[in-house]
C-alpha cells in the first residue's frame, strides 16, 4: 500500500468525520430546521454555505479542465454562473425572503393561489435537481475512482452511500453547518496547488497576475504545433452559442431551487442581500483562480509530456489511465507522445493537476478531498430540494395537510435515500461530462423557475394560467430542444444543447405574459401582496400607497 494512497485517505477520512460529525451535532428535530435551518443563519456563515452549495464538482473539477480543453470559449461558463448571482441578489433573493415560504414551489403555488401551480413547481424543481445530482454523483466517483484506482462507477456508489447519510439525518440545519466546513476545505483545496504552480513556473505568488505570460507562451506554443490558438475566440462553437450558454447559465442560476433556498435559512430581507455579496466574493475565489488553473495545467502538459517517448511517461499517466478518464495512444507508431495523442476528460484535469506538477502527497491528498468536499456539498443541498418538494410541496400540501411532524420528516428522510439511489444508478453511466450535464439543469431552470419567478415578483398582472402554461411550455421546449441539439444533430445558430435554456427562457415569459393577459386578472389583494415584495420589510404597499409598518 503506497504512502500516497494513505495520506489521501487520511485526509479524505478525517473530513468526512468532521462532516458526519456537524449533520449529528446539528441534527434537524423540527420541519423549519429540516428545510430553513431554523432561519438564524448569520449571512457570512449563509454566504460560505452558498459557496459551498454552488461549488460544485462542476466548478471545482470540471470548469478548469473545460477552460483547458474549450480554451476562450469556457469563459462562458465563468460569466454566466458568476452573473447569475448578480441577478439573483437584486431581482430574486431578497423578495422570495420577504414572502416567507420554505420552497420555490410552495412560493409559486400560494403567489398563484395554486395547487396545480404548486406541484407543477415541484416536479419541476425534482427533475431539475435530479439532473444537476448526477454530475455531482459522477464527480465524486472520479475522485474516489483516483484514490482507490477502481473503476468510477464503484466511486459512484461510495458517494451515493455518504450523501445519503448526511443529508437524511442533519436536513437543512446539519447541511449549512457542514457547507461551511466543506467550503472552507475546498477553497484552501484549489487555492493552493495554483499557487504553487504559479511559483513554479512564473516566480510569482499570485496566479491571477501571472498567468497572462504563459497564456502568450503558449500562443507560440500552439502555432509551433499548428493547433487552434488557446485563446482565440468561436473555436469550439459559434458566438451565439457562447451568449446562448452565458445567458441559460445566468438565468439558470437565478432560477435553481436549491440555490433560492438558502436565502430561506437567513433572518430578514437585508441578511438576504448580505448572503448574496459575501457568497460573490467566496465564489469569486474559485472562479478568478479557475482560467489560471487552466492554462497553468495546458503548458505543463505541453512542456512536460508532450513530445515525451512513451516509455519514459511520468508514473501519474498509468495511475489514470486505470480510471479510464485519460486515453494515450501512439497512432504514429513513432514511440513518442504526440500533443494530439494525448486525449484527457476534462473532468479529470483538476485531479491530476497536483501529480503531473509534482506538488507532493499531501497536496495531492487535499484536493482530493476539496474535490469530495465540493461534490457533496452540492449533492446534499440538492437532495434537500428534492425532498422539500415531494415531502413539504406534494405530500404535505397537497396529499396530507394533517400529517404530523414527525410523518413529514420521516417521508423528507425517506425520499432523500431514495432520490440519491436513483440518482446513483444514473451517474454509473452518465449521459454527458459533469459540466454539460449540470448545463442541462441550467437550461430547465433557465425555462421554468426563472422567468416564472422574475414575473411572479415583478409583474402583478400574472395569473395562475400564466404561469402554468409558461411553465408547462419552458419545459417542454427545453427538453426537446436538448434532446434534438444532443441526439439528432438539431441546431439554431449552431446553439447546441447546453444553451437551450435561452429558448425554454423566451417561450417561457411570451406564454406566460400573453395568457395571463388573454385571461382573467388576479384577485386584487394579491397584487397588493406582489407590490408588497418590492418594499423593505418595515414598508409595505396598501390603497396605492406605501405604509410605514
Amino acid at each position: 500500500m503506497d504512502t500516497q494512497f494513505i495520506v489521501s485517505l487520511t485526509i479524505i477520512l478525517l473530513t468526512f468525520a468532521l462532516y458526519i460529525g456537524i449533520a449529528i451535532y446539528n441534527t434537524a428535530k423540527e420541519t423549519s430546521d429540516f428545510y430553513v435551518a431554523g432561519r438564524g443563519v448569520p449571512p457570512i456563515f449563509n454566504g460560505m454555505a452558498i459557496g459551498a452549495d454552488w461549488m460544485s464538482a462542476a466548478s471545482f473539477i470540471g470548469m478548469a479542465g473545460t477552460i483547458m480543453l474549450l480554451g476562450f470559449d469556457g469563459l462562458a461558463y465563468i460569466m454566466g454562473w458568476t452573473g447569475g448571482y448578480l441577478l439573483l441578489t437584486f431581482l430574486l433573493a431578497p423578495q422570495l425572503r420577504k414572502y416567507g415560504r420554505y420552497t420555490v414551489p410552495e412560493f409559486i403555488g400560494d403567489r398563484y393561489n395554486s395547487h396545480a401551480a404548486r406541484v407543477i413547481a415541484a416536479i419541476c424543481t425534482i427533475i431539475i435537481s435530479f439532473t444537476y445530482s448526477i454530475g455531482q454523483l459522477s464527480g465524486s466517483g472520479v475522485v474516489i475512482g483516483r484514490l482507490f484506482e477502481i473503476d468510477a462507477k464503484i466511486g459512484t456508489m461510495i458517494g451515493v452511500v455518504l450523501i445519503a447519510f448526511y443529508a437524511a439525518f442533519g436536513g437543512m440545519k446539519g447541511i449549512t453547518w457542514t457547507q461551511v466546513a466543506q467550503y472552507l476545505i475546498l477553497i484552501i483545496a484549489y487555492l493552493i496547488p495554483v499557487i504553487f504552480m504559479s511559483l513554479q513556473i512564473t516566480n510569482n505568488p499570485a496566479p491571477w497576475l501571472s498567468y497572462g505570460k504563459i497564456i502568450e507562451e503558449m500562443g507560440e506554443l500552439d502555432r509551433q504545433l499548428g493547433i487552434s490558438e488557446y485563446f482565440a475566440p468561436f473555436t469550439n462553437g459559434t458566438k451565439w452559442q457562447f451568449l446562448a450558454l452565458m445567458f441559460t447559465l445566468m438565468a439558470g442560476t437565478a432560477g435553481l431551487p436549491h440555490v433560492i433556498v438558502r436565502f430561506y435559512t437567513v433572518s430578514t430581507m437585508k441578511a438576504a442581500r448580505w448572503s448574496g455579496a459575501w457568497a460573490l466574493l467566496f465564489i469569486g475565489l474559485l472562479y478568478l483562480s479557475a482560467p489560471a488553473y487552466a492554462a497553468f495545467s495546458r503548458f505543463i502538459l505541453m512542456t512536460n509530456v508532450a513530445g515525451k517517448k512513451l516509455s519514459e511517461l511520468p508514473a501519474w499517466t498509468e495511475s489514470w489511465v486505470h480510471t479510464g478518464k485519460l486515453q494515450i495512444a501512439d497512432g504514429n507508431g513513432d514511440g513518442i507522445l504526440q500533443w494530439s495523442e494525448l486525449i484527457i476528460s476534462n473532468d479529470i484535469v483538476v485531479m491530476a493537476t497536483p501529480e503531473i506538477a509534482n506538488l507532493g502527497m499531501f497536496v495531492i491528498g487535499l484536493v482530493a478531498a476539496g474535490a469530495m468536499a465540493a461534490a457533496l456539498s452540492t449533492a446534499g443541498g440538492l437532495m434537500i430540494a428534492i425532498s422539500s418538494s415531494f415531502a413539504h410541496d406534494i405530500y404535505y400540501r397537497v396529499m396530507r395537510p394533517n400529517a404530523s411532524e414527525k410523518n413529514r420528516l420521516a417521508v423528507a428522510r425517506w425520499s432523500i435515500v431514495i432520490a440519491t439511489l436513483l440518482a446513483g444508478l444514473i451517474a454509473l453511466n452518465p449521459p454527458g461530462a459533469i459540466t454539460q450535464i449540470v448545463a442541462w439543469a441550467f437550461a430547465l431552470a433557465s425555462g421554468t423557475f426563472f422567468p416564472a419567478l422574475l414575473i411572479g415578483v415583478w409583474w402583478k398582472r400574472s395569473n395562475t394560467a400564466g404561469v402554468i402554461s409558461g411553465m408547462l411550455v419552458g419545459l417542454t421546449v427545453t427538453l426537446i430542444y436538448i434532446f434534438a441539439a444532443k441526439y439528432g444533430g438539431f441546431t439554431i445558430a449552431g446553439i447546441i444543447d447546453t444553451g437551450a435554456g435561452v429558448f425554454g427562457a423566451v417561450a417561457a415569459i411570451l406564454t406566460n405574459v400573453i395568457v395571463s393577459l388573454a385571461t382573467k386578472e388576479p384577485p386584487i389583494e394579491v397584487q397588493e401582496e406582489v407590490l408588497n415584495l418590492r418594499y423593505p420589510e418595515q414598508m409595505t404597499y396598501k390603497d396605492g400607497e406605501v405604509w410605514m409598518d
